[in-house]
């Protein structure tokens, strides 16, 4: 990406292969993960600072360890892993990553679903730590439809709760039907939150992927004594509620540091991630997957709001 604007930024070109440097190891990459969040670096809008141009965008990949770094173990040559790449580098035959930062994957996990997991299984598991949802609450899910969301509703009903999930199509609300969401609702819809009120009487947990209007409203659904929590930027703005505001309705603010309270922590919640897929009760959803020269068709699709579950480029 040598500049900013729509998914034909996104160029397909030769570069020269990284080099692993001292503890790091060279990953062949078969499968690199697609997030919301690049499509709004792409666009220059995003919410988070903005990277210094040119850049290849990507940061979940899997695939194969080639070779290593001075210092790095040799013994992880040939292993099958899954790794965030730090932020960018990620749309790539080939990234060079901290040795400690490959997980190897369980014999049973596939690369695709290794992709799904390692980022999105992470922010689900960390966010549902964080909000501790119990026996019999009522939990909202926005964007449930969405990599994230798809996989929160499963560890919330993991945990005894009860979902209510909302989404914008008839196709994302089939999937978080499919994963485990006792009420879908189409918060595009008119009326959607009176809709979610009527079915819970108030959420004891919101866990808002959205933001703007709609993530105003999905604060203002919570009970008296609930969580909030804001992990989303789906309409382009994070959701702001005050400290003072929340108090008076008696409803906890979630921040997001609280789901990732350190590095080793998001490290382990990687693993887990990938440990319960393999496991087989924590599943991704696949929805597409484009041929990595295609980064830009895949990008569209995001923004076009056609994309359902995970997107994927498959090198």
């Amino acid at each position: 990406m040598r500049k900013f604007g729509g998914p034909e930024e996104l160029v397909a070109e030769e570069t020269p292969d990284p080099v692993p440097g001292a503890g790091q190891v060279l990953v062949e990459v078969a499968v690199s993960g697609i997030t919301y969040v690049e499509t709004l670096v792409r666009s220059g809008k995003s919410p988070m600072p903005l990277p210094t141009l040119p850049v290849i965008p990507g940061n979940g990949v899997a695939g194969t360890v080639v070779a290593v770094g001075p210092g790095a173990d040799t013994a992880l040559i040939g292993r099958r892993v899954a790794t965030t790449t730090g932020g960018f580098g990620g749309y790539a035959d080939k990234v060079a990553v901290n040795a400690a930062s490959a997980i190897p994957l369980p014999d049973l996990l596939g690369f695709q679903d290794a992709v799904g997991l390692v980022n999105d299984g992470r922010t689900a598991l960390g966010i549902a730590r964080a909000v501790a949802p119990k026996t019999g609450e009522w939990v909202l899910i926005g964007a449930a439809g969405g990599g994230v969301g798809s996989l929160l509703i499963q560890v919330a009903k993991r945990a005894g709760a009860r979902v209510v999930a909302t989404a914008s199509s008839e196709a994302k609300l089939d999937l978080a039907a499919r994963r485990g969401a006792d009420v879908s609702i189409d918060y595009s819809r008119p009326g959607w939150a009176e809709r979610v009120r009527e079915a819970t009487g108030g959420v004891d947990v919101a866990c808002d992927a959205i933001g703007g209007d709609i993530g105003r409203a999905t604060f203002e659904l919570v009970a008296p004594g609930g969580r909030f929590i804001a992990f989303g930027v789906g309409s382009g703005t994070l959701t702001q509620v005050s400290e003072e505001e929340a108090a008076v309705r008696g409803v906890t603010l979630v921040p997001m540091g609280a789901a990732f309270p350190s590095p080793t922590v998001m490290q382990e919640l990687s693993v887990q991630a990938l440990a319960d897929g393999a496991a087989g009760w924590l599943r991704p959803a696949i929805g597409q997957t484009f041929p990595l020269e295609r980064a830009a068709d895949a990008h569209a699709a995001i923004a076009a709001r056609t994309a359902l579950g995970k997107t994927l480029l498959i090198t």
